[in-house]
C-alpha cells in the first residue's frame, strides 16, 4: 500500500456563488463516503480560509519562534486535503478524479514518501 496525498489550493476554487458551493457538499462528501467504505480514505479535511487564524513554527535560526500567518508569502495556499492508502498509482489517480468531480475544482495527487500509512 502507497500513501497519496490529493490537495487543492484555495486559488483553484474559482468564484462561485453560495448556492453552487451548497451543491458541491453532497458530493463531495459522497465520495468520502465511498472512500471510508472501500477502506481506503485515512483523513480528509478542509482548512480554515481566514489566513490570520493560520501561525508557523520555524527552527532553521536554532531558536524556535513562532509567527503569525502562514510561513511562505505566497498568493497561494493549501485549501484542503485528503490522505488515502491504496495498492497502486491507478487507484489514486481514481480517487484524485472523484474527489476533484466531487468538490467541482482541480487536485493534485503526490505519493508520499515512505510508502503506506498504516503500519
Amino acid at each position: 500500500m502507497t500513501g497519496y496525498l490529493i490537495f487543492f489550493n484555495q486559488q483553484w476554487v474559482g468564484d462561485h456563488d453560495e448556492e453552487w458551493f451548497r451543491g458541491r457538499g453532497p458530493t463531495s462528501r459522497a465520495v468520502v463516503e465511498d472512500m471510508k467504505a472501500e477502506g481506503v480514505l485515512v483523513f480528509a479535511g478542509g482548512l480554515v480560509e481566514e489566513l490570520d487564524q493560520a501561525f508557523s513554527a520555524d527552527d532553521t535560526s536554532g531558536t524556535l519562534t513562532f509567527a503569525d500567518g502562514p510561513f511562505a508569502e505566497s498568493k497561494e495556499w493549501l485549501g484542503g486535503f485528503t490522505v488515502i492508502d491504496v495498492e497502486t498509482e491507478e487507484q489514486a489517480r481514481y480517487w484524485g478524479g472523484r474527489v476533484a468531480e466531487g468538490c467541482g475544482w482541480p487536485q493534485e495527487i503526490r505519493p508520499i514518501m515512505g510508502g503506506s500509512m498504516r503500519g
